[in-house]
């Protein structure tokens, strides 16, 4: 694809690069001529063939783990995008919330583990890592469900909750890097019902022409990651590019 927002030479971060949206963003950058290198980050230390990519092992549920991982990249930023293409819904015992009777201290401690604290933490270590003298972008993945102004049909505690509180730490977090980096810029990002395993269970109530492959979902979220600007930093945009009120 075309990034008509950045010019040549471009270095990326992509954090949970063995999911299937994570995968996908590797593939979409790997085949644009304007990135010259990636670092895909993952527990799994996935390997992607191509050239452009560096794999590298990594935990965001340990902090040693980010440090080091923040002292290799140091060595070859600064960086034009990171992008966190981490979640949690269900699995280890762990499943969606329909009543208040479900709500365990386990999901909701795993929830905010992986949709809040390892964004953050990996914020806290990675975006000072980002260039300063032109558009830079941290994009994490929410979700629509954090929205607390969208939430009509309740359940989902510990997963709304804690794409809610990813939402607070990304505006949060833009509020500060504004005061200083004018060029660097905070969103979150909706990707919408993708084919992965995280949504496998909830297929069946997608609507037809909503279900998409994570090829789909990671270029319009590119596209989004072009399009977004120093004026929209702090905020939550799903995969069209349209913002959503938190």
């Amino acid at each position: 694809m075309n990034f008509e927002s950045y010019g040549d030479g471009l270095r990326c971060v992509v954090v949970g690069s063995s999911g299937g949206i994570g995968a996908a963003l590797i593939a979409h950058l790997v085949e644009s001529p304007q990135i010259s290198r990636i670092h895909a980050l993952s527990r799994s230390g996935r390997s992607h063939p191509s050239p452009k990519v560096a794999n590298l092992t990594f935990d965001f549920t340990d902090e040693d783990s980010l440090i080091a991982a923040a002292q290799a990249l140091q060595e070859v930023g600064p960086f034009d995008m990171i992008l966190v293409a981490t979640g949690l819904l269900q699995g280890e015992g762990i499943a969606p919330e329909k009543n208040l009777r479900a709500l365990s201290h386990e999901g909701l401690a795993k929830s905010y583990e992986i949709n809040t604290i390892g964004p953050a933490m990996t914020a806290k270590y990675l975006v000072p890592l980002l260039r300063r003298d032109a558009k830079a972008v941290f994009a994490a993945l929410s979700a629509r469900v954090g929205s607390i102004s969208d939430n009509r049909l309740g359940g989902w505690y510990a997963y709304r909750a804690s794409k809610a509180a990813l939402n607070m730490i990304l505006k949060t977090l833009a509020i500060e890097t504004g005061r200083r980096f004018k060029h660097q810029i905070i969103v979150g990002l909706h990707p919408g019902t993708v084919d992965t395993d995280l949504s496998k269970p909830f297929q069946g109530n997608v609507p037809e022409g909503k279900l998409f492959t994570p090829q789909y979902s990671a270029e319009k979220l590119l596209h989004v990651v072009d399009s977004v600007s120093a004026d929209d930093s702090g905020n939550l945009f799903d995969w069209a590019g349209k913002q959503i009120d938190f």
